[in-house]
């Protein structure tokens, strides 16, 4: 089996994709146990209507930026890391990729955490064995870690398997509940323990990792046009469907665990193994887009080994409890990682044409734009957010979602310094060949 996955390099024309089959893995990243889990929260902390719709607005706009996102992955080939390295320079690059990995790694954890409060309860639903989490969260870990090692083609093949289970799953799951339950639940009152925007940003945050890293995916797509198509459906859908299932399930049962809700409609048996199926994709691709981040730092370092490496530490992390400190971290990624994908993105806009927007560029030491640009990007969603929304000061709103604030400042602000520094570079230029013509016409 070819395990190269051009860590390191362009993905070559004949190794390219269809666009089904990476909006199938987005879809199948995006169902999992961390968007289950925040539609149990927003249950429990918003009107349904409310959070209905800002499950709705903030995939939407996941999926506008992931279509952003996508097309400068298959363009120019390159995997985020790498494309960090080209907009940031060789050491700015190591260290977004390093911020990268480790979030990355913690994302990792959180979630074999999510699957083994899961795996327990249904083992101890099906067996009436009280077997402690940790057992369950060790065991999944470690296989998401194994199927990682393989990169993006087991991602693929695991992912065609389990998106047609999930979605079965999840519409018959809605059918049986309400058939069963009704839908008075759907109107209960509740007290509003979150904003609107801040729910919106909560949810662009469970897969802001997933948009800013999507040229990890999208490099492997045959054209630009499909990597788009690819980024707005498997975003979109890949983003709402579970927070929307879990939302609706959770008011109508009345219950806060997502495992629990199906085995009281008698669909037990079957989410067992489908939910193992969804958990299993989405920290795969954690832990592979993980080891690829921290593979770019340096042309010697092996994805394979580096996966073996950050799985033992995930997996230790997983083990410690990392799933406690769920809404912190998701507020904390989103007001982080949000603006680089801004950032390379308008870098792309400037660049481009340019032809500086190439692996070769990765050879300058340090770009202070992209760094003012990022850390201005963060400092603003930082201050955008409310303290019951998340990590955050509370101090303004832009557009009421923090993590949308953070990326049109990083965007906007290195498009405008950019722009003005590629001006500058061609009055330079001009000055210089003047200045040569009087020499030329003299010889």
């Amino acid at each position: 089996m070819n395990t190269t996955d051009y860590e390191h390099g362009v993905v070559p024309a004949d190794q390219r994709k269809g666009w089904w089959s990476i909006a199938a893995v987005w879809i199948a990243i995006g169902i999992d146990l961390s968007g289950a889990f925040l539609g149990i929260e927003l249950a429990a902390g918003m009107d349904f209507g409310a959070a209905l719709l800002a499950t709705f607005v903030g995939s939407t706009l996941l999926g506008l930026m992931a279509m952003a996102c996508a097309y400068v992955g298959a363009v120019s080939g390159l995997s985020t890391a790498m494309i960090s390295r080209v907009v940031f320079g060789r050491i700015g690059g190591a260290v977004l990729a390093l911020a990268l990995s480790l979030s990355l790694l913690g994302w990792f954890a959180v979630q074999a955490g999510f699957f083994g409060s899961n795996a327990q309860i249904a083992f101890g639903e099906l067996t009436g064995l009280d077997v402690p989490v940790w057992v369950f969260t060790l065991v999944g870990a470690i296989l998401m870690a194994l199927t990682a090692l393989w990169g993006y083609r087991s991602i693929s093949k695991l992912s065609s398997l389990a998106v047609p289970a999930l979605l079965v799953l999840l519409l018959v799951g809605i059918i049986v509940g309400l058939a069963s339950q009704g839908t008075d639940g759907l109107a209960t009152p509740v007290e509003n323990l979150y904003t609107f925007g801040g729910a919106v940003s909560l949810v662009m945050a469970i897969f802001i990792l997933g948009v800013v890293t999507a040229p990890d995916m999208a490099r492997w797509a045959k054209t630009p046009k499909q990597a788009m198509a690819a980024g707005f459906v498997g975003f979109f859908f890949g983003n709402s469907i579970i927070v929307v299932v879990a939302l609706v399930l959770a008011r109508i049962v009345g219950e806060t665990e997502l495992m629990t809700i199906f085995f009281l409609l008698g669909l037990g048996g079957a989410a067992v193994i489908v939910l193992i199926l969804a958990q299993w994709t989405t920290n795969t691709s954690n832990l592979y887009s993980s080891a690829l981040s921290f593979a770019s730092i340096n042309g010697r370092l092996n994805r394979r080994v580096l996966t073996v490496i950050g799985g033992v530490v995930g997996i230790l992390i997983a083990v410690l409890g990392a799933a406690d400190g769920f809404i912190p971290f998701i507020s904390a990624i989103g007001i982080v990682i949000a603006p680089f994908g801004g950032v390379y993105v308008a870098a792309f806009v400037v660049d481009h044409r340019a032809g500086r927007f190439a692996v070769a560029e990765t050879e300058r030491s340090v770009h202070p734009l992209a760094i003012v640009a990022w850390i201005a990007g963060i400092l603003v969603a930082f201050a955008a957010t409310r303290p019951a929304d998340g990590l955050g000061l509370g101090l303004f709103d832009l557009t009421t979602i923090p993590a949308l604030d953070g990326l049109l400042v990083g965007f906007v602000v290195f498009l405008v310094l950019g722009l003005i520094a590629r001006r500058a570079r061609t009055d330079a230029a001009a000055t210089a060949e003047r200045e040569l013509q009087p020499d030329e016409v003299a010889s």
